[in-house]
């Protein structure tokens, strides 16, 4: 299923294209399909087929094309703070651009439209659970969206509800299971199965699905009463049914927690790279407005280049707060900030000549600005005194 688009050079021209083609209508999807690369997703042997809006499959591991993405990204209708169930979650590729919008989408919507320039998000929040059948596409989904965390220039622009993985048979969640806000089914459903769909479903919420050969749309508009709105047609692999077990007793997925409790550590690097993000460099750039038709290429690459200089300047002032612990106990090494420290620098040179005079400005903030500088101003913030007794011994170290 797929091919209805023209495939793009990258996945900028592939997002261009599915806008062109009215697939993208809203500028908060655009926003999340820009944010995440789809060939990131792909195995590197595959890679070249990335951009082409055609489906993906090898083995297990399967991507749906990128119209039927958009497609089901504009019908689920995702706001903060919602609750996301993916049954048939797959790579974590959707997963992950809704993890985006769930945390982000007040920030880009008033980015967007230019009415709020003050508001402020603190996540990540939102519930966004995955149910998978088989083993190996977890770990796939889970090397993934461990590459996105730790490499993705996306992931330090914006906070991120991240999403939890389970394997099961998704016609197995028991019946007494909490309900949601959202949910997408990325398998065919057969009309026997669809009022099971239904009732993962809170009052007012959308469920997505391919029913009979449809994308369908169906929300939830009170107890016993639905609205149902047919889409486009597609062609899904059907809902693998569950194995019926020996000793007779039916089998329950056991779903992620709604709310997890995060440690200490976790809340203070989250509170300390909400702060970075607005003092270092100031108002965080976001994916790339819309509209770029009647700019050139060459200009869109510069203003990516400009963005990615940004995002290396925030991650070496952001890699000197310290992260987890080590098997000794102990924060990074000051290798480990040189080595960042020189990734920057190197970024900043391949900048084109036009851009010199901000280049040298950034070479300052990276090269001069001394490291207690940086610790000290934490220092200075409303943090909790554990926190503040923990970056002195680490600026001390």
């Amino acid at each position: 299923m797929g091919g209805a688009v023209s495939a793009g050079e990258d996945n900028d021209e592939l997002i261009d294209n599915l806008k062109e083609a009215q697939y993208i209508r809203s500028e908060l999807v655009e926003c999340a399909f820009r944010a995440i690369d789809r060939a990131d997703y792909y195995l590197e042997e595959f890679r070249d087929s990335a951009y082409k809006d055609l489906a993906w499959r090898h083995g297990n591991i399967h991507l749906s094309a990128p119209c039927i993405y958009s497609e089901v990204m504009e019908a689920l209708d995702l706001q903060p703070g919602l609750s996301f169930l993916n049954l048939g979650s797959g790579t974590g590729y959707l997963s992950t651009m809704v993890g985006l919008i769930l945390a982000m989408s007040k920030i880009l919507k008033s980015y967007l439209k230019a009415t709020d320039k003050e508001a402020v998000i603190k996540g990540p929040f939102g519930v966004n659970h995955g149910v998978e059948l088989h083993a190996d596409v977890i770990d796939y989904a889970h090397q993934k969206l461990d590459c996105f965390i730790k490499t993705s220039d996306s992931f330090d622009r914006f906070e991120f509800c991240e999403p939890s993985f389970v394997m099961g048979n998704c016609l197995e969640i028991g019946p007494e299971s909490r309900q949601y806000d959202r949910v997408y089914c990325g398998a065919g459903v057969q009309r026997e199965h669809e009022d099971y769909m239904r009732n993962l479903l809170k009052v007012g919420g959308i469920l997505v699905l391919p029913l009979e050969e449809k994308l369908t749309k169906i929300t939830r508009t009170g107890y016993n009463t639905w609205e149902t709105k047919k889409i486009i047609a597609v062609s899904f692999a059907p809902l693998v049914l569950p194995k019926h077990r020996e000793n007779g007793k039916p089998r329950t997925v056991p779903l992620p927690a709604m709310f997890e409790v995060r440690s200490l550590q976790d809340l203070s690097r989250i509170s300390i790279r909400t702060t970075l993000k607005k003092s270092v460099s100031g108002s965080w750039p976001l994916p790339r407005r819309v509209g770029f038709r009647g700019r050139s290429r060459a200009k869109q690459r510069r203003e990516h280049r400009d963005s990615t200089l940004l995002t290396n300047r925030y991650v070496f002032m952001s890699r000197l707060i310290p992260g987890p612990l080590n098997d000794n106990h102990h924060p990074g090494t000051d290798d480990e900030e040189d080595d960042c420290r020189g990734v920057c620098e190197r970024e900043e040179d391949e900048v084109e000549d036009e851009e010199d005079g901000r280049r040298k400005e950034g070479r300052v903030l990276l090269t001069e600005a001394p490291v207690n500088l940086l610790r000290e101003r934490i220092l200075s913030l409303p943090l909790p005194e554990p926190l503040k007794m923990y970056l002195l011994y680490y600026r001390e170290k």
